[in-house]
């Protein structure tokens, strides 16, 4: 197996050269690439889980750092930092509720056994996890004891517990890593997986004869648009064009091929074209904290459009583009910029370019962003790999992801 630093200098250039297309992409090879990281991490005697979380945040901190704007690397990163939160609590959890059956067991006293009820795994994760977050409603309902504390056996079992104690260890380190790299290989499978689960739920939200718009190309429109195809539902799709790389033309062509009613428009002709529309479907690179969309350029003036004529603005998203940063975080990066080439001739507009005010600087700049922010009041809906959420929703989902403590990477 190629040594670990080596992969790591490896992925870090591809980032950095960005040679990796597609969040999908990026995220499955983060993933598979801390994978390997906790595989070759050797764990010490104690505190296993420290020991995996302080690797996963070394490696992922430079990972972050090679490409800023693509959030799906951090999205992995804090994704399996939570992995490794929740096995080991798992692990605790279960090393803890044995210890309270074998402490009851040993009193023969019936009475006694009220007065230290045995906390069951449900209890000790409720509270662990409060810890960690603000509880939900669903935690405030749960019977959880008063004190979390494990009960004291008695002096006589103190040989016994402490040969139970080290056995519990001696498990822990054995089953850790496993588990965890179990839970990794099943985000591998959900990111691999994560556009056919969205695309089943097309039938539900297309129906005969409605009117699709779009705006340049996602791989998880194509296939969202594609199964309602498959299951006989008869629709048009509007495609603008998204200018300057005009991605729309790729889609376009490629829905045409698979036997879609297809109709290419410019970015600007969309709020001419919006009274016509039932519904707009389209992609995005990231969604933030507050139900806020990171999107290719363009997609903010067709929710605006959408939003003035009370169109349903919907965004499709795997779970790993679920970012548990906000906006306004200075550790979001929202916008690089590309080059002017895609906008200008440079042979045309060399004069242009050339003409200084007098200190040198030209006259003409050319600003040519990547990506939109289009905020959570105009999205309608979002439909992820785990179904449909409104934006108000996101939180909850976020919360379910990452911890807390790994919202910082460093």
């Amino acid at each position: 197996m190629p040594d670990i630093q080596t992969l790591v200098n490896d992925f870090l250039n591809k980032l950095k050269k960005r040679k990796i297309e597609g969040s999908q992409a990026t995220a499955k090879q983060t993933a598979e690439l801390l994978r390997s990281v906790i595989s070759q991490t050797r764990l010490p005697y104690t505190n296993q889980a420290g020991a995996l979380i302080d690797s996963v945040k070394a490696v992922g901190e430079r990972l972050i750092a090679a490409n800023p704007v693509e959030l799906a690397v951090g999205n992995i990163v804090r994704r399996v930092l939570h992995i490794i939160r929740e096995e080991d609590l798992s692990l605790t959890t279960a090393a803890m509720a044995g210890l309270n059956v074998s402490a009851v067991s040993d009193d023969e006293d019936d009475a006694d056994r009220d007065e230290h009820p045995v906390l069951s795994a449900a209890a000790v994760a409720a509270a662990s996890r409060s810890t960690l977050r603000p509880p939900s409603l669903q935690a405030l309902l749960e019977d959880v004891p008063d004190s979390a504390a494990v009960p004291q056996t008695s002096s006589s079992g103190g040989d016994s517990e402490g040969k139970s104690k080290s056995a519990d260890k001696n498990l822990r380190s054995r089953k850790l890593k496993h588990d965890v790299i179990e839970a990794v290989n099943e985000l591998i499978q959900d990111i691999n997986t994560c556009h056919g689960q969205i695309a089943e739920q097309a039938v539900e939200h297309i129906h005969q004869n409605e009117v699709i718009l779009t705006l340049g190309s996602s791989r998880t429109v194509l296939e969202f648009l594609c199964a309602a195809k498959e299951k006989k539902r008869s629709f048009r799709v509007f495609v603008a064009e998204g200018a300057p790389r005009y991605q729309g033309h790729l889609l376009a062509k490629e829905l045409v091929t698979r036997g879609l009613q297809t109709t290419l428009i410019t970015d600007s002709a969309v709020f001419a074209m919006i009274s016509r529309v039932n519904m707009v479907i389209v992609g995005a690179h990231a969604v933030m904290a507050n139900g806020g969309v990171i999107a290719p350029i363009g997609l903010n003036m067709v929710a605006l459009a959408a939003q003035k004529h009370a169109v349903p603005f919907v965004v499709l998203a795997g779970s790993h583009k679920l970012c548990p940063l906000y906006p306004h975080n200075p550790e979001v990066l929202l916008n690089e910029l590309q080059s002017p080439s895609e906008l200008l001739d440079f042979g045309e507009f060399s004069d242009c370019l050339d003409f200084g005010s007098g200190n040198g600087a030209p006259l003409l700049h050319v600003v040519n962003p990547t990506f939109d922010y289009v905020p959570p009041k105009l999205v309608s809906l979002f439909i992820t790999d785990t179904g449909g959420h409104n934006p108000s929703y996101v939180y909850r989902l976020i919360a379910d992801y990452y911890s807390a403590d790994d919202l910082v990477v460093q």
